[in-house]
């Protein structure tokens, strides 16, 4: 299984696209390199997934930022907190009840990161409050892994849909069968086509 670790694995990946795929070519030449995107993994990674359902940026990062300032960044301390504690943080009773689930689940975080990708996924959408695009979003930028796409994400759908001239923005399960062609660096193309979705909203005001 092929770990994105570097900027030139990333870039052997578009590479590989741009040979295969010509519109791909074309949208590597407005975007310019990807970006890496890389992040820690483990508890929060999905506690800050977590914080970060339906709320800004801006809030999520607040939220995150008075749980680490109370020091509730891992499961013992989620579970040793009390409900009056974590809602100082700003989080909500559904996002607790989700926080507390995630810490019962005592996932073994240090063998999620060999686990091939679909064995993350199924792991982790057991506990309640992650779907499987967090999951498939945490095996891609938490992990590293190489070969994983997200189509429930609306950039994607709309930027597939920008650069591949489509009638319609694709749903999920057409983009996945569609996504299949760009095995084995599937999350080189989810990359490239988050960076062509700026370049083309610029261009075009999508939505």
């Amino acid at each position: 299984m092929r770990i994105i670790e570097t900027p030139d694995d990333v870039a052997e990946g578009a590479a590989w696209l741009a040979a295969v795929e010509p519109r791909f070519a074309a949208a590597l030449r407005e975007t310019g390199p990807l970006p890496l995107r890389r992040r820690g993994d483990g508890f929060v990674a999905l506690q800050n997934a977590i914080i970060s359902q339906q709320v800004s940026v801006a809030a999520a990062r607040a939220i995150s930022a008075k749980c680490r300032a109370a020091g509730i960044t891992g499961p013992r301390k989620v579970m040793w907190a009390s409900d009056d504690e974590l809602r100082a943080c700003g989080l909500s009773r559904q996002k607790i009840r989700y926080l507390r689930e995630l810490a019962a689940a005592r996932i073994d975080w240090r063998a999620l990161r060999t686990a091939p990708t679909e064995e993350v996924v199924e792991t982790l959408i057991r506990v309640p409050g992650i779907g499987r695009w967090t999951a498939e979003i945490y095996a891609m930028f938490s992990l590293g892994h190489a070969d994983v796409f997200a189509p429930a994400d609306l950039a994607l759908q709309e930027s597939a849909r920008v650069l591949f001239d489509l009638p319609d923005r694709p749903k999920e399960r057409p983009l996945r069968e569609m996504a299949e062609a760009w095995a084995p660096w599937r999350s080189v193309a989810a990359r490239l086509l988050w960076s062509y979705y700026h370049v083309a909203k610029d261009r075009e005001g999508i939505a």
